[in-house]
């Protein structure tokens, strides 16, 4: 299969650079030049594009005459800002930034399956190491946001209220913790890839009016999962940021 003429131009750029870094880490690509493959290069599209987005909009901005761009950031900041406010709870715009990028970036990275999926290329969501990688990335920060607010005392969230079932119950949570890892990726992943699965297979069989209804499902799935991972991702936080504990 053909790659992406993006997936050339990222390779031609940086294929010596990442060809480097990965061998320097342990791994080995079959082309060090050419290591990006089309899913990463569609990664690096999305996230360069909303580096892009940002700065035009941190650059354009008026109160009098509001560009599009601002007024779709504007919409955006007040979406998550809500959400967080009633899921996180108290000094919320801290953590709205973060949340904001991981819904922006499943979001882009799920709907972008609607415009190569039919040249056999999966949605990079629909590959376990792009769920994968921002769920242990939410699990970083959320674990980094509660030891900063509560220092040595956040280790309390891991031993429950009883002193003398402490040993077994931070080995509970441990494990619930790092679960909550593999329910993101599992999530994300198995939604989006029986979403491209079933996509191509109508196109393959039925090419004509059909299609355009999984089209839409596929449309309402990628939605649905974006908003559902940043849920998931305020809930931890909250949970790790909370002083009820």
């Amino acid at each position: 299969m053909q790659e992406l003429g993006i997936t050339h131009f990222f390779n031609l750029i940086f294929g010596s650079l990442f060809g480097w870094m990965m061998q320097l880490v342990g791994f080995h690509p079959t082309n060090p030049h050419a290591p990006i493959d089309d899913v990463f290069a569609l990664e690096m599209l999305i996230a360069f594009g909303l580096i892009a987005f940002f700065i035009v909009v941190r650059l354009t901005l008026s109160v009098e005459k509001p560009n599009p761009a601002q007024q779709i950031a504007e919409m955006i900041h007040e979406f998550t800002g809500n959400q967080a406010e009633s899921v996180i709870g108290h000094d919320y715009e801290r953590f709205q930034a973060f949340v904001t990028c991981v819904l922006l970036f499943i979001l882009l990275n799920n709907l972008i399956g609607l415009l190569i999926g039919f040249r056999g290329i999966s949605t990079p969501t629909g590959q376990v190491e792009v769920p994968l990688g921002i769920a242990v990335l939410t699990f970083l920060y959320y674990n980094f946001q509660g030891i900063r607010v509560h220092r040595f005392k956040y280790i309390k969230q891991f031993l429950g209220p009883i002193p003398l079932m402490s040993p077994l119950m931070f080995v509970i949570e441990t494990i619930s913790h790092l679960a909550r890892m593999m329910s993101l990726t599992i999530r994300l992943y198995a939604n989006m890839l029986a979403s491209d699965l079933l996509t191509l297979i109508c196109f393959s069989l039925i090419p004509f009016l059909a299609p355009s209804v999984f089209l839409g499902l596929h449309f309402a799935v990628a939605l649905i999962q974006a908003y559902v991972f940043m849920l998931l991702s305020m809930i931890y936080i909250g949970m790790a940021v909370s002083h009820d504990h």
